[in-house]
């Protein structure tokens, strides 16, 4: 099974590509040298997507369908002139559908009918009559989580750190919020529905009412769309935590735990990946291979993907720039043979 992965980087973009095995990988890069890539996503046509920061020009949008040959996009996000808010990272971008939407920091959502090409503010969700009580997160106040119904594309489902989750029904005309049963970190006088801190979301491709949410204060699980949440963290080593992601073919969930919010490092200094067989129920731990002392960086939200193979390979990065593959579902894993700038994003580009 050939693979790619585009990793996201403090100082470029990596490209990672292993042919058949799976465990032995060939890395190409920087893309973007020195630039922020906060962001990365292919369309069902092959093309990729980069979001991308410069200290110096700012955020762009990066389009590319060889990975050789790159195009900044010249209409990229932007907030309309008057509306006092900055754009200071493209957070994700989601391209599964016909229009492809896009997250960023200052928290908003922008979309795209022309693959990419250009972008344009979704008011219905950034001008939202909630917004005057959203509050930002450690990371800032930024939409960093994007799913999509696979049969549906008018019911979208985004995630606000420290806001909450917004669900629409008819295509972003309207958006409501959706954090029943969800602990409120941020409480706001006026908009008693918003003020929690989701961290992300993972949803299952042939039921998209069946979505799983990491949380500021723990994780979460709805069977009906988001109207309501329960908790589903038994045998997990900590409850706090960044990314979540999901098999499409077994539905096995994967996450890597942090020791709490204060000190978001792994417990006593033990890497460790968790793995759920039955939808959440339960969770154990899957990390032959990794440290077992003395590793001391997070796992950031955005740093983890799943390819989906049989079995599945299961692919993260930490803030020390370490790139881990797995190759078995999670049983056994791998450090490349690389150290990169602290890892901001990994996704499959590539998985056949």
């Amino acid at each position: 099974m050939t693979v790619q992965l585009l990793i996201g980087t403090d100082k470029g973009g990596f490209i990672a590509t292993s042919n058949g095995s799976r465990t032995n990988w060939t890395i190409d890069g920087p893309l973007f040298k020195g630039w922020k890539v906060t962001a990365t996503t292919r369309d069902p046509q092959g093309r990729v997507l980069l979001g991308t920061s410069s200290s110096v020009y700012g955020p762009a949008v990066q389009i590319s369908d060889d990975l050789k040959n790159w195009k900044q996009v010249e209409e990229g996000p932007k907030w309309p002139e008057g509306v006092g808010r900055k754009l200071n990272q493209i957070w994700t971008i989601n391209a599964g559908h016909d229009r492809y939407y896009l997250g960023v920091d200052e928290a908003g959502l922008f979309s795209s009918d022309d693959r990419g090409e250009t972008w344009q503010p979704v008011d219905a969700l950034n001008e939202h009559a909630t917004r005057s009580g959203w509050q930002p997160g450690a990371g800032g106040l930024c939409l960093h989580a994007i799913k999509i119904d696979p049969k549906n594309p008018d019911r979208i489902w985004i995630g606000i750190s420290a806001v909450g989750v917004f669900r629409s029904d008819d295509g972003a005309k309207t958006w409501t919020p959706k954090n029943n049963g969800v602990p409120i970190v941020l409480e706001d006088k006026q908009h008693k529905d918003i003020g929690c801190c989701v961290h992300g979301l993972a949803m299952d491709p042939d039921d998209a009412d069946l979505i799983y949410r990491r949380e500021h204060v723990g994780m979460f699980r709805t069977s009906d769309g988001g109207e309501n949440w329960q908790r589903n963290e038994q045998g997990l080593s900590s409850w706090f935590g960044f990314p979540i992601s999901m098999d499409r073919n077994t539905k096995n969930l994967f996450c890597v735990p942090l020791e709490s919010d204060e000190y978001r490092l792994p417990s006593n200094g033990k890497l460790e990946v968790f793995r759920s067989m039955d939808n959440g129920d339960t969770w154990q731990s899957v990390s032959n291979g990794l440290p077992s002392e003395h590793s001391y960086a997070g796992v950031l939200r955005g740093a983890m993907d799943v390819d989906h193979g049989s079995p599945c390979g299961v692919y993260f990065g930490n803030t020390s720039g370490e790139m881990y593959t797995s190759a078995d579902a999670g049983e056994h894993w791998t450090k490349l043979p690389i150290t990169l700038p602290r890892i901001m994003s990994v996704d499959v580009i590539s998985a056949d």
